[in-house]
């Protein structure tokens, strides 16, 4: 009997398979700070294969509280499976003269997500991430999202605390957030354990991620703060904020089930 499953643990059945095949269907609420670091240190979080952007040391920080199912939709009836927040930092750049973003620090707070991340070319590690919530009744626990709503987002791993953000909406936005608008570029690493062959991973590629059916409300934006903070084991400090820009508050849903591969390195 051969064993089924898109990924491990792969059974006879393939039910326990930490994350389902695709379709991956996504809707979740995000807090997004278009913000500027130091141009050296965004460059030095690139990837082979990708420029810097004109625009030096264009970033973004995104907090999301996702929702997200395969095809037969099941996951949403179990809802520990469904359910997951992430932080994560974005550097803008180009890949043949395109404008792209690319991701090298991101926190997850579910097991699934962060395998399905590793999947796609994510850098996901574990964390802890809470974000306020708005649920529409204009009551004083609920901000809303009219002028003067305020909202804020923590990110914590291994006991220590790695971003903070807050937002005071002033208004419905135009635009929307730019800096994490163009195209998600990274890069699907694994390695390989053989002795001798450390250094030669089995796969290192530059990935383009794919969307379709996405959907989005109307944003609303407002005064940003964004602090990172520096962490035994972790790097992300380095692109720390050196101008802060707008922050923004918006719902979005998709579907992934689809990468272009853009070239080995």
């Amino acid at each position: 009997m051969s064993l089924k499953g898109y990924s491990i643990p792969r059974t006879s059945t393939g039910r326990a398979s930490l994350v389902p095949h695709p379709p991956w269907h996504y809707v979740g609420d995000l807090l997004v700070v278009d913000y500027w670091a130091d141009p050296d240190a965004a460059r030095s979080v690139l990837p082979e294969g990708l420029d810097p952007h004109p625009d030096a040391g264009r970033c973004a920080a995104v907090f999301a509280d996702w929702q997200s199912c395969s095809g037969e939709g099941e996951e949403l009836l179990d809802p520990v499976r469904a359910q997951y927040r992430e932080f994560f930092l974005v550097v803008n750049a180009l890949l043949d003269g395109e404008e792209v973003t690319t991701c090298p620090f991101i926190w997850v707070d579910q097991d699934f997500a962060l395998v399905r991340g590793w999947i796609q070319g994510f850098p996901k590690k574990l964390g802890s991430i809470w974000m306020t919530r708005t649920f529409g009744l204009g009551v004083a626990a609920d901000p809303g999202l009219g002028e003067g709503a305020r909202y804020g987002a923590t990110c914590s791993a291994r006991g220590r605390m790695i971003s903070r953000m807050t937002l005071t909406v002033e208004g419905p936005s135009e635009e929307g957030p730019r800096h994490n608008a163009p195209p998600i570029v990274n890069v699907r690493h694994f390695p390989r354990l053989a002795r001798g062959r450390h250094d030669d991973p089995q796969v290192h590629e530059l990935v383009k991620l794919l969307s379709r059916d996405r959907a989005s409300s109307t944003a609303v934006e407002g005064e940003a703060t964004l602090e990172l903070y520096p962490a035994e084991g972790e790097e992300h400090h380095i692109l720390a904020p050196v101008k802060v820009g707008r922050g923004y508050r918006m719902t979005l849903g998709y579907t992934v089930d689809d990468l272009e591969t853009v070239k080995e390195i």
